[in-house]
């Protein structure tokens, strides 16, 4: 995967990055982009109670000053057409030279991002993870990151980061994932955002022996699951994001920990084509 392009199809094997009617590509023209944040707006502003600007209200899609200088990750179906309606999944991904374009990651408003600014190797900041309400299913979330580690792979990205949120504004009624989260994940200190002055909120809001595991889990959002599932950690500290009417954590994962069999096949197939 190149930058607003492709070419994942040919040197990746595009039968991996299809499912039925469904394809995971980056999007390649402005009028995809447009459509990418259309479905974020459905979902993080009508569905989620996010608070627009007027002019996002007006336009009806949620954008900022990275949409055009990032990749856009899109879930398409081609059975919905060719219209904006066919984007259906997305994942909006900054790399460092998006990044110096724009001044900074997205996530420094937040938290203090050092170890990755610093980081001697390629650093991956995801974010604006969204898909269509009647697109759920275990199968769209798989091709998401089948085209996340294709990207990692093409990229030859070590440290992926980001914010997730848990819904909501109230870290008490958060307590128990959140004190889950600090006890069972924190980020080693060298890999550790902090959240930054002013705005950090603690995690370890009950003690450790009080947390009941399984039940926090389960109040855990399917996005964290799939990062803690990669060997993710979080970063010291909460944020609360009103605009979004979340609670946002920092995500860290180290991407020699993924070992999903599609990056292994990427790996293989690279392999295969340098001895061929």
């Amino acid at each position: 995967m190149s930058d607003h392009s492709t070419d994942q199809g040919t040197e990746d094997g595009s039968n991996e990055l299809r499912m039925g009617s469904l394809e995971v590509r980056l999007a390649e023209s402005t009028a995809e982009i447009e459509a990418a944040q259309a479905l974020r707006y459905r979902v993080f502003y009508e569905e989620m109670a996010a608070v627009p600007s007027e002019e996002m209200a007006a336009r009806r899609r949620d954008f900022d000053e990275f949409d055009a200088l990032c990749d856009h990750l899109l879930v398409i179906d081609h059975a919905r057409g060719t219209g904006p309606e066919k984007v259906v999944g997305t994942y909006r991904l900054i790399r460092r030279p998006a990044a110096e374009k724009a001044g900074r990651f997205y996530s420094s408003a937040e938290y203090d991002i050092t170890p990755f600014i610093n980081y001697p190797g390629q650093v991956l900041e995801l974010g604006r993870s969204c898909v269509d309400a009647a697109y759920r299913t275990r199968g769209s979330m798989q091709l998401l990151w089948r085209g996340i580690a294709a990207y990692v792979f093409h990229h030859d990205i070590e440290i992926m980061f980001g914010c997730a949120s848990l819904p909501g504004t109230d870290p008490q009624a958060l307590a128990e994932p959140l004190s889950y989260l600090h006890y069972h994940h924190l980020a080693p200190p060298e890999l550790r955002p902090v959240a930054l002055p002013g705005l950090r909120v603690d995690m370890a809001l009950m003690p450790r022996d009080q947390i009941n595991v399984k039940r926090a889990l389960v109040e855990l959002p399917p996005l964290i699951k799939g990062y803690l599932r990669l060997g993710g950690y979080v970063g010291e500290g909460a944020v609360i994001d009103h605009q979004f009417n979340t609670t946002d954590v920092s995500i860290v994962v180290k991407t020699d920990l993924i070992t999903d069999k599609y990056f292994k096949h990427y790996e293989r197939r690279s392999r295969d084509a340098q001895i061929a």
